[in-house]
């Protein structure tokens, strides 16, 4: 199911793990010592970033097609669910925890924000813990905008209104 470089094409949406969702502007050639390169020139809006992957590398790298509904509806499944908090010192879960933002996995992210997400009669996150969360909960919600099509703040009522739900 993973798609070949001819199956992306410029003006489509496109996850690429460390960055999350940005567009592809275009497909173009470039001469890297002495060889030319084919390259993928992904936008990221919100980042001001743009970044060339060679075609050949995309699938290599990760990069793959936004999310289907499906693995949407199963993120929001994740999110429902009860939060899953190791016992492990703090650094650690904190490394596993970059790891699944970085992973470009949909449902990877959904378990991040579901651990990290505080209710109000909750303790308060600390300052890392908070960054986490942010990094996480912003994928998340790009990639669920983009695939519905409905916008960052639609999207991000919606995940919120699911964490809040399942205290109740």
């Amino acid at each position: 199911m993973s798609k070949k470089k001819n199956d992306f094409s410029p003006n489509e949406f496109v996850v690429y793990p460390a960055h999350g969702v940005g567009k592809i502007i275009s497909i173009e050639k470039q001469e890297v010592a002495g060889f030319e390169l084919e390259l993928f020139v992904i936008s990221f809006e919100k980042d001001k970033m743009t970044l060339r992957v060679p075609t050949h590398k995309a699938t290599d790298v990760g990069m793959r097609a936004l999310a289907t509904p499906d693995v949407v509806a199963h993120a929001m499944k994740t999110l429902r669910g009860k939060a899953k908090v190791k016992k492990a010192m703090w650094s650690r879960r904190a490394q596993e925890y970059e790891q699944k933002i970085n992973s470009g996995d949909l449902i990877a992210i959904a378990e991040v924000v579901r651990d990290l997400h505080r209710q109000n009669d909750q303790r308060e996150q600390s300052y890392s813990e908070r960054q986490l969360y942010e990094a996480a909960l912003e994928r998340l919600t790009r990639e669920f905008a983009a695939v519905s099509g409905d916008g960052e703040t639609a999207a991000g009522h919606e995940i919120t209104s699911v964490l809040i739900g399942r205290a109740a």
